[in-house]
């Protein structure tokens, strides 16, 4: 196989574990508060990278670990805040929201990043974008068509869209100046130690989580943020940006299938087209010249 085709294969499986998370992070949050399911996430995440980083370049402890430079904490703390916001966001959100729902809601992120560019840059607006964006409006109109009034959770979930755009944004400025592997590590710590300090104010009395939630931990914190991390990176050196971001805006779609087969949740028809639209703008918003260079853990978010 060659090392594009094992690029593309790997980020397929990062965009399916991906699409996981949202049942899973759903139903865990019957459990835990959000605080307390982040906190113990990351660093179960942090802690499973950690033995990677150290056999970095042939086992030899990686430099930036033994002697981490102020810029990289300084950027990764950065990185931190924008994801603990996002994921923050959509933890609250699938309270009261579907988890399909809140994937297709999430996947905004992608068309806000272009929008957000262009309107900074005070450029004009690319065709493509202009066509993206009432397509990811309709979209999201026949979501909550189908789904019943707003709720709550719908809100929390485009502000979810918002903070990991700013993410993707702020990611761009600062990805070039790291190793990939060691910038995530002190970004999954930064989230670590924010979700900590929110769980003990916000939940003094039940930072330690059930028997019944170890497992969706576990999976949450290796699985879904350690490994794919790893993986997103791997793949990720011989597929190129534009490649990569039309494979994640499946993801989406892989959170529909996952919800429906493990906790029961159904798509109609007016959904479908809806969830259709929201990923025909995400990759029309590619089009559009907005390309993020996705190289952290994300998300989509919870991703």
């Amino acid at each position: 196989m060659s090392p594009h085709a094992r690029g593309i294969l790997l980020l397929v499986l990062v965009t399916a574990l991906w699409g996981s998370t949202f049942a899973v992070v759903k139903e865990l949050g019957e459990l835990l508060t959000p605080s307390v399911l982040i906190a113990w996430r990351f660093l179960i995440a942090s802690v499973a990278l950690l033995p990677v980083l150290l056999l970095t370049r042939g086992g030899a402890p990686a430099p930036a670990l033994s002697r981490p430079s102020r810029l990289l904490w300084r950027d990764g703390f950065i990185l931190g805040a924008w994801l603990i916001a996002g994921y923050g966001t959509q933890t609250i959100a699938l309270q009261t929201t579907s988890a399909n729902r809140a994937a297709f809601f999430t996947a905004l992120s992608v068309v806000l990043v272009p929008v957000w560019l262009t309107l900074a840059q005070r450029r004009r607006m690319p065709p493509a974008l202009w066509l993206a964006l009432p397509l990811a409006v309709a979209g999201l109109a026949l979501l909550s068509w189908e789904g019943g009034a707003l709720v709550i959770g719908d809100a929390w979930a485009l502000a979810c869209a918002v903070t990991y755009a700013g993410f993707i944004i702020a990611l761009e400025g600062t990805a070039a100046r790291h190793e990939a592997l060691r910038f995530t590590f002190a970004q999954l710590l930064a989230v670590t130690l924010f979700a900590w300090g929110w769980a003990l104010l916000a939940a003094p009395a039940g930072l330690w989580p059930p028997a019944a939630a170890w497992g969706p931990l576990l999976y949450l914190g290796v699985a879904a943020t350690a490994v794919t991390t790893l993986l997103q990176t791997v793949g990720q050196r011989s597929v190129s940006a534009a490649e990569a971001s039309l494979i994640y805006a499946l993801e989406p779609v892989t959170a529909t299938l996952f919800s429906f087969l493990l906790i029961g949740e159904r798509v109609g028809l007016r959904g479908a087209l809806g969830g259709l639209l929201v990923v025909a703008a995400t990759v029309l918003s590619q089009r559009a010249g907005g390309e993020p260079h996705l190289e952290a853990p994300a998300p989509q978010a919870e991703r």
